[in-house]
């Protein structure tokens, strides 16, 4: 699954404003006439704003407000980069074996009691994460980063065990902790701490005033926010109301009870578009659905690689997807255009391969495979299959000829699973269902239980699913952990499909390690990769969904980016 960075923003806290380098040329802050900002969440709100614990949306959002991180992007180009708002790491320099990263950071940034915020802060972080005691749910990164060490207070360096072109991505999850702080606890102390519900030591923009579980979030705006573009915070206070669920959110935005909202469903998005006094920004998201093909027997699941030697295993072949073709044939067979109408009311677009259309990664002059059934049909009797009294049959298909002969004759029939109460998944089962019935194939469309699906997944014993991934932001388009054959383990791992190609494995090795990590030559390798994947078809790539934000014009300074609604929040204001 693709690494999601945590790249925050954060504040101040009012009473210590003194501690801190007030800009030279700062504008008069309009206070109070600054406005509230009032977004939203649904389900049970925020259970903490500990920058250690946090992982889900809802106090993710609070706690990007009030903390800096390591590392920013650049919102134009959805790339890390060197000096970004909010960000500690001034610049940084890279080995000539790509292995070491030495961070050289700001000198101008202090927590809210006064404290500078140093290396030593992120020195702390690191060691907490390699402390099972401290139950950090980022454990995962010492897979990943061989050490942190700070020869300085303002130099960082980060040494990785394998030379790859995602490692910002790996560091940017190191980000500066109140050391001076939470070192006086112990570790297991940490996750329990009455601290992460009323965070009073932040370093950002914006800084927690108080808080109704379940109800509400106050942030307070930080006027003197060392990155400020105004040289203040505009905004007095960003609040985010717990909602009973999406619908609610959408009628709270209409009648003007929240000004800001991410996300609302596709089915109310035209009644936000034709209301007055909403403006909208869409794009091409990050969330994107799939339906997943076994390629292998599905009856003798094995690993790809034998874990002594690592040479490759046999792993069959499924007796209708093991031929590519078949799996080239079913994408032209399958309507995704209307499959988009249906499932997300058209708030979608369709994707040709396994980089999303907003990637920096993402190949513009491969078009996803047409719509044509009667292609389909002729491709598949090329591939040894064809209709009999209608019914899709096997004469002479790959199984049959080189696995075994006695599934001559059947008929093309597979299951196909996803997650009961996905509206969304339901609707492209049934799409899938019906367009391939007209060929004469049969499908068992089932909906279970999400856990059990997963347990179907993992076992590799299954014929096909429908699934999605979210990417993470910036986006990385390594898919080491979704596709490598290291990845491809019954019982784990994200290759399920049980996909093979070692030419797309050579690639990707060199996507990860290219001298200098020089993006263009980068992208010319995974303009090929996708161009691998749109032949071999492991998924049938259906479409990302779009994403929506939606403000009300009372909101001035609302200028987003995809996957960036709140890049210059600080220069917003809202008129009462």
């Amino acid at each position: 699954m693709r690494t999601l960075i945590k790249l925050a923003v954060a504040t101040m806290l009012l009473a210590l404003v003194s501690a801190l380098v007030v800009p030279v040329a700062a504008q008069e802050d309009p206070g109070e006439d600054g406005g509230t900002i009032i977004t939203s969440t649904f389900g049970s709100g925020p259970d903490t704003f500990s920058q250690i614990y946090c992982t889900d949306t809802a106090c993710s959002a609070m706690v990007g407000f009030m903390y800096i991180g390591l590392l920013g992007v650049d919102p134009v180009e959805a790339q890390i980069v060197p000096g970004a708002t909010g960000a500690l790491a001034r610049d940084w320099e890279v080995s000539e074996d790509n292995l070491t990263y030495t961070f050289h950071l700001r000198d101008d940034w202090f927590w809210s009691d006064g404290e500078p915020i140093t290396a030593q802060d992120i020195l702390y972080h690191w060691e907490i994460i390699n402390t099972p005691e401290a139950q950090h749910p980022d454990a995962w990164l010492t897979d990943v980063i061989s050490s942190v060490e700070a020869p300085d207070d303002y130099t960082l360096v980060v040494t990785f065990p394998d030379p790859q072109c995602t490692a910002l991505n790996y560091a940017g999850g190191l980000a500066p902790v109140p050391s001076h702080y939470l070192s006086q606890f112990a570790p297991e102390e940490l996750v329990d701490l009455p601290f992460n519900l009323e965070p009073d030591i932040t370093s950002g923009p914006f800084y927690f005033e108080g808080a109704r579980p379940g109800a509400t979030t106050n942030l307070l705006g930080y006027d003197d926010y060392v990155d400020a573009e105004l040289g203040y915070v505009a905004p007095y206070r960003l609040v985010q109301v717990v909602s009973a669920d999406q619908t609610v959110q959408v009628e709270q935005l209409l009648n003007g009870e929240i000004n800001v909202l991410e996300g609302p469903p596709v089915n109310r998005r035209d009644e936000i578009r034709n209301a007055e006094g909403i403006q909208v920004f869409e794009f091409p998201g990050n969330s994107w659905d799939y339906v997943g093909l076994n390629l292998a027997d599905p009856t003798n699941p094995q690993p790809a690689l034998d874990p002594d030697t690592g040479e490759r295993i046999d792993q069959g072949i499924h007796p209708i997807f093991g031929d590519k073709r078949v799996r080239q044939a079913l994408a032209h067979a399958i309507n995704i255009d209307a499959m988009i109408e249906s499932a997300v009311f058209g708030e979608g677009q369709r994707m040709a391969a396994h980089i999303i259309p907003s990637s920096w990664a993402y190949n513009p002059d491969l078009p996803p495979r047409e719509y044509n059934p009667d292609l389909a049909v002729e491709m598949l009797a090329e591939a040894g299959w064809v209709i009999e009294d209608g019914v899709m049959t096997c004469r002479g298909c790959l199984y049959a000829t080189e696995v075994d002969p006695n599934f001559e004759g059947s008929p093309m029939t597979f299951e196909l699973l996803t997650n009961a109460g996905n509206t969304r998944r339901e609707a492209i089962g049934i799409v899938v269902q019906d367009e391939l019935a007209q060929l004469g194939i049969t499908v068992d469309f089932q909906t279970i239980d999400f856990n059990t699906l997963l347990d179907v997944m993992d076992s590799q014993e299954f014929d096909a699913f429908i699934l999605g991934w979210r990417n993470g932001y910036p986006d990385d388009p390594n898919t080491v952990q979704l596709f490598g054959a290291e990845a491809d383990v019954p019982g784990s791992g994200f290759n399920f499909t049980s996909f093979y190609n070692e030419e797309y494995f050579e690639l990707e090795q060199q996507a990860l390690t290219v001298p200098g990590c020089d993006l263009d030559a980068r992208r010319e390798i995974y303009y090929r990769m996708q161009e691998i994947m749109q032949d071999e078809m492991p998924y049938i790539w259906l479409f990302v969904q779009n994403g929506f934000y939606a403000a009300r014009d009372t909101v001035e300074g609302f200028a987003p980016y995809p996957s960036q609604l709140w890049w210059n929040v600080d220069t917003w204001t809202v008129q009462q």
